[in-house]
């Protein structure tokens, strides 16, 4: 008899039928003496659509709200439904008599084999195979030690409950909105907060008025010190800051105070999912999506890190004798000296970093302990992977030392003060040469005295202005949806949001910060993230408790303690029930008004409508306001190409003929003309498959999203 091994993908089907030595491949499976190996494609089943319960659900009407159908209905999702019936045939195998689940080991990948499983009527008994990563040697012993299925029955009610709750939610939420203000608008649990942070934060820099001050900073030579009166350094009348700097201009001065302290700084810890996403955007301006597909990649296709979408920053102690293989694994080109100097020793990162308690389903992302090979990494790929790597080093290198130096001086009776460091052992800094651009380099004071005089010999008044709070990157986005405490004043609710891991999850925050940008709810400016006037209404009419950070993260405390048996599924998906009815009377009852500010002159060649003109992630896009039609067309299209005058990107607008080049200070070139002033460098095909290859991204189509997803 043989088992049936179900993985996620193709490509994890492929190397655990290797592993498995099942040489023997067909069309939809691998097979080998012990083992049948298929593969679903992401989700091959999902929750039925309102329309197949009713037809004439099919028309969206204010009327027919709320849907709360009962039992909630799965469907095999026709795209993908030719797999789907290849793994229904190998279920029906009287020589498989057991199935081992082989897909991610997460809350998601539990579903997408269970509710295969139940549309299969899967009847016999069932394993799971519960690893941390894609190498050879964990495949091995994940199959050796295989799990009973039944354990993670927890995990799979909460994943039920999510995709119940989403469903519940999200779809009349969504109608709700349509219908009433004819737009297409859309809200969820996670997503809607979320947008409701960034419009808040772009209320707050409207709202600011700048407000001038000065301050005094006086150059004694050896260091420059700040003017500090009882505690105060900024001064908003000008004539305060001018009668300083005319008392202590040219004066002799005398330190009256010199503070020295030695302070720590430990190693960081091993990223998680969200951290890594973090400072990717800091370091190289990746999106949280692009992050999260790069290190799908190095986990999966290169076996070089552990399982990635994990919410732990720690490791646990059964991995201890595993740690000097990993890091014997990665020491090659830049981190061979690095890595070298550590290995002839035992390396002992400590109780910090080795915490099972701190642990849930999976450790902190690091190294697998494959055997590094460089030149098979695209550049990002290179790039995410030294994150991880360096990182990982740092574990083991002494924590950084430094004296942090404080100096009071004394002038015609004005305060100045300074402060600087001095750093006595670099530790595990010294991996990093100051490349953190949120480094802040201080000046470095030479050794004083109390006692010491001083000439103030340059002395200045600064005009400065009190400044807004900044926009969010994607980097600080996803720290607000990690800790959105902040925005709840209740102390004791603040405290039970931050712990319960706040907005989603780390392997879904990706997918929604890009599901706003889809939706044109915002737009990125640089890596500034600004929202839109659709966003900025949607948040101003979606009723107020769905925009709480409190009730959202609520759902995602539940969701964990129904994953770990201590809640009861039936009760939270009962509760999302009522809270739909309450939201779609919310919306009925809503008196705003809904405006697109974005409306053309330009009709839809489909449907006639007055066609909006929206940024797109490449580029401005028209797209007709009317959700049935779904008509979109590229206008303009960012591409790399540099402007000959200002060097700035420019887009490609037009079509046959009159497409071309256009720079935002004016400057305008046929492409005709470009390809010619290019072509002494640049292959024209290359040029052609550039443009297409833009144009399709531009478009951004649901049917090119379907087809992207099948090809992985």
């Amino acid at each position: 008899m043989k088992s049936l091994v179900l993985t996620e993908k193709p490509s994890v089907a492929r190397e655990i039928a290797r592993v498995l030595g099942c040489a023997q491949k067909q069309k939809s499976y691998f097979e080998g003496p012990r083992h049948v190996v298929t593969w679903a494609l992401g989700h091959l089943v999902e929750l039925a659509e309102p329309e197949d319960y009713d037809k004439k659900y099919g028309t969206w009407k204010l009327e027919d709200l709320p849907l709360l159908p009962q039992p909630m209905k799965l469907k095999v999702i026709r795209q993908t439904s030719h797999q789907f019936k290849a793994i229904s045939h190998l279920a029906k195998r009287g020589d498989l008599n057991e199935l081992v689940i082989a897909t991610d080991a997460g809350r998601e990948g539990e579903l997408v084999a269970r509710w295969i499983m139940e549309l299969v009527h899967w009847q016999k008994p069932f394993r799971r195979l519960w690893i941390s990563s894609q190498t050879d040697k964990a495949i091995k012993e994940g199959f050796a030690n295989l799990r009973p299925g039944n354990s993670y029955d927890n995990l799979f009610d909460s994943a039920v409950c999510r995709a119940e709750a989403d469903w519940l939610i999200g779809l009349n939420i969504t109608r709700a909105l349509t219908c009433k203000y004819n737009a297409q608008l859309s809200a969820g649990r996670v997503q809607t907060p979320t947008l409701a942070a960034i419009v808040r934060r772009e209320q707050e820099i409207c709202n600011f008025k700048p407000v001038d001050y000065w301050t005094v900073e006086g150059d004694f030579g050896l260091f420059r010190g700040l003017c500090r009166k009882e505690g105060v350094s900024r001064y908003f009348d000008k004539s305060k800051a001018e009668a300083i700097l005319n008392r202590i201009q040219g004066k002799t001065g005398i330190i009256t105070g010199l503070k020295t302290k030695e302070k720590v700084d430990p190693q960081p810890l091993p990223h998680d999912l969200t951290e890594l996403q973090r400072e990717a955007n800091r370091r190289y301006g990746f999106s949280a999506k692009q992050t999260a597909s790069v290190l799908q990649r190095l986990y999966e296709q290169h076996k070089l890190v552990t399982y990635p979408r994990t919410d732990s920053r720690h490791l646990t102690s059964d991995m201890a004798n595993t740690l000097q293989e990993r890091l014997a694994a990665i020491a090659v080109g830049p981190y061979a000296q690095l890595a070298g100097r550590l290995l002839p020793k035992p390396l002992r990162p400590g109780r910090r970093v080795i915490d099972d308690s701190k642990v849930t389903d999976h450790h902190a992302i690091i190294p697998t302990g494959e055997r590094l090979q460089l030149q098979k990494l695209t550049a990002d790929e290179a790039r995410l992977f030294d994150l991880i790597a360096r990182r990982y080093i740092a574990l083991f290198y002494p924590p950084c030392i430094y004296e942090e130096v404080a100096v009071t001086a004394l002038v015609a009776g004005e305060e100045f003060r300074a402060k600087g460091r001095a750093v006595k052992e670099a530790g595990w800094k010294q991996l990093y040469d100051r490349q953190d651009p949120e480094d802040e380099t201080e000046q470095q004071l030479p050794q004083l005295e109390a006692g010491q005089k001083l000439l103030a010999r340059s002395c200045t008044a600064l005009d400065r202005q009190t400044q807004p709070p900044a926009r969010y990157t994607e980097a600080t986005l996803l720290t607000a949806m990690e800790h959105p405490g902040k925005f709840i004043e209740n102390d004791r609710l603040r405290e039970t949001v931050d712990k319960s891991g706040g907005l989603g999850t780390p392997a879904t925050r990706a997918d929604i910060i890009e599901k706003l940008f889809d939706c044109f709810y915002m737009e990125r400016r640089g890596k500034e993230i600004v929202p839109t006037s659709k966003g900025i209404q949607l948040v101003g009419i979606v009723p107020g408790d769905l925009k709480s950070p409190e009730l959202t993260a609520k759902w995602e405390q539940q969701l964990t303690l129904i994953s770990r048996g201590k809640a009861d599924p039936a009760a939270f998906v009962s509760d999302m029930r009522h809270y739909a009815s309450k939201l779609v009377s919310a919306v009925v009852a809503g008196t705003e008004v809904f405006r697109h500010d974005n409306v053309t002159r330009e009709k839809c060649p489909q449907c006639g409508k007055y066609l909006l003109e929206v940024n797109g992630k490449r580029g401005k896009m028209l797209v007709c306001q009317d959700r049935e039609c779904g008509y979109r067309r590229g206008v303009s299209i960012i591409t790399n190409a540099r402007c000959p005058e200002c060097h700035k990107k420019m887009e490609i607008r037009g079509e046959g003929k009159n497409k071309g080049f256009f720079c935002s200070c004016g400057y305008r070139e046929k492409l005709e003309a470009f390809n010619k002033r290019k072509g002494e460098h640049v292959d024209k095909r290359e040029v052609s498959r550039f443009l297409n290859q833009q144009q399709d991204e531009g478009i951004n189509s649901a049917l090119a999203d379907a087809l992207a997803k099948l090809k992985k």
